[in-house]
């Protein structure tokens, strides 16, 4: 069974950064895909970054350019610095890892972006 601890998110102004980091502990095989995804309340969770053992990235439109996704594999942890943050970026941020076929979920860190 993995575990993964989120931390990081919090309150901030429109214009700032909050860095999300997630650690995966418990697994015994090497964690494939890891990835960062979202849910405003009364909206569909969506995927905001996705990143790749080898270091390929993935991002939603809406971040392209704001948001940056990186993992250091050795502490299986995967991070997303989030900058120029607005007021749209507001939901609960989950980290997944994927590892033998499987995805796990974090508890959700909560990031508010005031106006």
């Amino acid at each position: 069974q993995v575990q993964l601890v989120e931390s990081g998110g919090g309150l901030v102004q429109a214009g700032g950064s909050l860095r999300l980091s997630c650690a995966a502990s418990g697994s015994r095989s090497s964690i494939n895909n890891m990835g960062w995804h979202r849910q405003a309340p009364g909206k569909q969770r969506e995927l905001v970054a996705g990143i790749s053992r080898g270091g390929s990235t993935d991002y939603a439109e809406s971040v392209e350019g704001r948001f940056t996704i990186s993992r250091d594999n050795a502490k299986n942890t995967v991070y997303l610095q989030m900058n120029s943050l607005k007021p749209e970026d507001t939901a609960v941020y989950y980290c997944a890892v994927g590892t033998r076929g499987i995805v796990y979920w974090g508890q959700g860190t909560q990031v508010t972006v005031s106006s």
